[in-house]
């Protein structure tokens, strides 16, 4: 009998392990389409702004991307919590900490940059505005 119930545990904890891995690999191939999505997005509005020649619009550009980024740093994290749960060794335990603090990390400053970029984008919207509306009031 204690046989049995062992053979059921191995069993079970390999299901859970199996289930583990390919949630992994879903959330990490979500952050990988992310990824893939925020460039050809970025891409296509970097072509556009190119042909009318809005070099103002790079900002834009820049944040459109930097928010997909972000996003696909969340799914990777989260992909590598999930292999804290069946990670066998503590030298694997540590590697995927140091990634997850790096990524961490990367997404706090892409965070700050973009809250930055948009702070300075609206600063120039109102500084445009109020100039458009004093050339209005001379004319």
């Amino acid at each position: 009998m204690p046989t049995e119930s062992v053979t059921l545990f191995s069993q079970a904890e390999a299901g859970v392990v199996s289930v583990v891995q390919w949630l992994k690999l879903g959330v990490e191939t979500i952050g990988a389409l992310t990824i893939a999505l925020g460039i050809v997005l970025a891409a296509g509005l970097f072509l556009k702004a190119l042909v009318a020649r809005r070099t103002a619009d790079f900002t834009a550009i820049r944040l459109t991307l930097a928010r997909y980024l972000a996003l696909a740093l969340e799914f990777q994290l989260g992909a590598d919590i999930l292999s804290t749960a069946i990670a066998p060794s503590w030298d694997q335990i540590g590697k995927l900490g140091a990634v997850a603090v790096i990524r961490t990390a990367l997404n706090f400053f892409l965070s700050r940059e973009m809250k930055e970029e948009r702070q300075d984008t609206a600063e120039q919207h109102v500084v445009g505005k109020a100039a458009g509306e004093t050339s209005g009031q001379k004319a």
